[in-house]
C-alpha cells in the first residue's frame, strides 16, 4: 500500500519474490542499463588489465600446451606472463608487439 511518504510515490519500485517472499526494492538507472554478464569464451584469450604488448610467444596454427606462454602483457612495469589454459592450437592472433591494448582486448582465439 502507496502511502503519502513512500519512496515509491516517486521513484521506481520493483518487487522481487525469492522463496515465496515479496520484497520491494529500488534499482536505480545505472543497475537498470548495466551491460548483462555473459558466459566467457574460453577459446578466446583476452587482457584481463590494460598495457602493452612486449612478446607474442607463439605463431597461428602452433600447437601449444597447458601451462606454455603465449604472450607478455607489460603494466605498470610489470610483465605479466598470459598462459595458455589447456592444450590447444593457436587459430589468430589478434595483436602486435609494441601494441597498447585496453582491459577485455582479444588477443588470441584458439582452436
Amino acid at each position: 500500500m502507496k502511502t503519502k511518504d513512500d519512496p515509491c510515490r516517486k521513484l521506481k519500485c520493483k518487487h522481487l519474490v525469492i522463496e515465496g517472499t515479496r520484497y520491494r526494492t529500488l534499482y536505480t538507472s545505472k543497475f537498470e542499463n548495466r551491460k548483462l554478464w555473459t558466459i566467457p569464451n574460453p577459446l578466446h584469450i583476452t587482457a584481463f588489465i590494460p598495457g602493452l604488448v612486449v612478446r607474442v610467444a607463439v605463431k597461428p596454427g602452433q600447437q601449444v600446451k597447458e601451462g606454455q606462454d603465449l604472450l607478455t602483457l607489460e603494466a605498470m612495469k610489470m610483465k605479466n606472463q598470459i598462459k595458455a589454459p589447456f592444450s590447444a592450437v593457436i587459430k589468430d592472433i589478434k595483436v602486435k608487439e609494441g601494441e597498447k591494448v585496453p582491459k577485455n582486448t582479444l588477443l588470441i582465439e584458439l582452436e
